[in-house]
């Protein structure tokens, strides 16, 4: 089965979080336990950044499904969650918080948000996980590749 691209929802403070562990650890929501389940090896991660609304980076799944609820990110205040569901990944490409991708500058030609009226395009990307199409996938690829001035993979 051909490795699949998700889109990780989640906070500045997560994302830095994140970043503090040299990207090499990623979890999920307890309610996410069936989606994670479903996360290979292989598969990448795109990070979609809340409040900036914008992408942040790109991550690849490097190990299996394993539970641990040792704290590593914030959370919403109030409302800490574990984040139980992980895997161990590696870094593909991240940005610098300065050039974050705009999530509104490919709103209208991600097929992943098109499925929802145009002002309204926030709602795309609410809810912690979703997986995307693979012409999805090489656009948030391009454009953060773009962004960080790297260039495309051959």
């Amino acid at each position: 089965m051909a490795a699949k691209t998700w889109i990780l929802t989640g906070s500045l403070e997560n994302f830095r979080a994140t970043r503090e562990h040299g990207f090499r650890v990623i979890g999920m929501k307890e309610r996410r336990r069936n989606l994670a389940q479903q996360i290979e090896p292989g598969d990448r991660i795109v990070f979609y950044v809340t409040g900036v609304q914008a992408f942040g980076g790109m991550i690849e799944v490097t190990g299996e499904l394993y539970e641990d609820r040792t704290k590593i990110w914030p959370g919403k205040p109030g409302k800490a969650d574990p984040y139980p569901w992980r895997f161990e990944t590696a870094p593909v490409l991240v940005l610098d918080e300065e050039r974050f991708v705009p999530a509104v500058e490919l709103v209208t030609d991600l097929e992943h948000a098109r499925k929802w009226p145009a002002e309204h395009w926030t709602l795309a990307f609410q809810g912690q996980l979703r997986a995307v199409s693979d012409s999805d996938a090489a656009l948030l690829e391009e454009r953060l590749r773009s962004a960080a001035g790297v260039r495309a993979a051959a």
